[in-house]
């Protein structure tokens, strides 16, 4: 039997335009999915989801994997099934062992489509796992490429290498295209806030697309948030007080920006005027957006109590740089 767990993230800038080779700034952040794999004597694989910020669900299924026969949101389908299995063929495929079959517990305290990168913290986690419960120890880098693979089938090749290198590496990372590296970056004061919903990702990257395949200035927007993120990366460089403060002003354009392309919504967009109204450095949207998460700069208590009362949060929380990728214990 073996434990793996990973990160969740926030993006700092960068996210939509990744999609379309432009850099983006993922963080990872100290909110973390659990993975216990354990080998089985046949090929079948069980999937219990103990919590995904969801009710928890078992389900088991046999070595082609197929729709199994239970009643749950399609998001925790989703989230069992696809990418689990997913993560589970990988792991088959670098230790060469078509046929294992396992037992897999998923543990989360990443809310479930909600920016956080609560898909790719379980498909590193899952892979680091059962790779090493059939005897190989991966790279983390190489953990980051399988679950890149992952993501990219579910997602029908709209995913990008960010959320699922940030989540393998830890720390913060720059990710342009097929080109990616860890930075150094100080711990940054992370506030977040949630508005217990989600986004439907797929749509939302279909949207932006749409939009920039339609009109000019989309297109504009989205070179425009890869132009932030290069001036972002050399704010993260300097350690002075100014740096800082460049950053959150940096943070309040890229969600502008992404309220142009459409990905915004109102209960996201109350949680940002918020934060900016109570000494915020900064704030935007983290993720796809449509709902889910806010991400602010502030090291002071402000802006966590002024989430506190707003009517669209639901839950705030302080998240720090989690420093360490995938860990298998």
């Amino acid at each position: 039997m073996v434990t793996a767990h990973a990160p969740g993230k926030v993006y700092l800038f960068g996210e939509h335009a990744v999609v379309y080779g432009e850099p983006a700034i993922p963080c990872a952040v100290e909110r973390r999915a659990t993975v216990t794999v354990e080998e089985r004597s046949d090929a079948r694989l069980r999937v219990d989801a103990k919590d995904l910020q969801l009710e928890g669900f078992t389900v088991e299924y046999g070595e082609t994997g197929g729709d199994p026969a239970v009643e749950a949101p399609n998001p925790m389908l989703e989230a069992a099934t696809q990418y689990v299995d997913g993560a589970v063929s990988q792991a088959r495929d670098a230790a060469d062992a078509p046929e294992a079959g396992f037992d897999v517990t998923v543990e989360s305290d990443i809310p479930l489509g909600a920016g956080l990168g609560s898909s790719a913290a379980v498909v590193v986690a899952t892979i680091a796992a059962a790779a090493s419960e059939l005897g190989v120890d991966l790279d983390p880098r190489e953990v980051a490429d399988r679950a890149y693979q992952v993501e990219a089938d579910v997602q029908d090749g709209q995913a990008s290498r960010a959320d699922t290198f940030c989540s393998a590496m830890g720390g913060a990372v720059r990710v342009e295209g097929d080109d990616c590296r860890t930075l150094d970056a100080p711990d940054l004061p992370f506030v977040i806030g949630y508005d217990g919903g989600s986004g439907d990702t797929g749509e939302l990257v279909a949207g932006v697309r749409e939009l920039r395949d339609e009109y000019d200035f989309a297109a504009d927007t989205v070179a425009a948030i890869g132009d932030l993120v290069r001036e972002g990366e050399a704010l993260l460089e300097r350690e002075d007080e100014g740096a800082l403060t460049e950053l959150g002003r940096l943070m309040d354009f890229d969600h502008g920006l992404l309220e142009a392309l459409g990905v915004s919504a109102r209960s996201l967009d109350s949680m940002v005027w918020t934060a900016r109204e109570a000494g915020a450095l900064g704030a935007k949207l983290t993720g796809a957006g449509g709902g889910g998460c806010i991400v602010a700069l502030d090291a002071t208590d402000a802006t966590e109590t002024a989430l506190t009362y707003e009517a669209a949060c639901e839950q705030v929380f302080r998240a720090e740089l989690a420093t360490d990728g995938v860990v298998v214990e």
